[in-house]
């Protein structure tokens, strides 16, 4: 199956500040890395959640063995972590694989004008 990639904004410390604090939109924030199983599996589910959020939510993926600050700032602990802006404040945190309903759950009491 091949999925649409291109919705998924690659975000790394140096345009951190611009796609994310900066976004008009609300933005769900992967903390991923390559080589692990767990994001591997998370990665087809992201492309649902944009699919389902039809542009109303940026969604965007972090390197997190490539950008260690940001991995250290939002304590970033296990991966996949992922984390939830609006209007720059950090509003949620699920760490773990989990489906595009439980994502959807937990961004829902945030995305009310959404």
């Amino acid at each position: 199956m091949n999925y649409d990639k291109s919705q998924i904004v690659e975000v790394r410390e140096a345009n951190f500040e611009s796609e994310v604090l900066e976004s008009t939109r609300p933005v769900l924030v992967a903390f991923l890395a390559p080589w692990s199983r767990p994001c591997q599996v998370l990665a087809p589910v992201l492309d649902e959640v944009v699919t389902a959020c039809a542009g109303s939510v940026k969604v965007a993926r972090i390197n997190a063995d490539d950008n260690p600050n940001l991995s250290m700032w939002y304590g970033i602990q296990s991966i996949p972590t992922l984390l939830y802006f609006v209007d720059a404040r950090l509003r949620a945190r699920v760490v773990g694989t989990v489906s595009k309903e439980g994502i959807l759950s937990q961004l829902k009491p945030f995305t009310k004008a959404a």
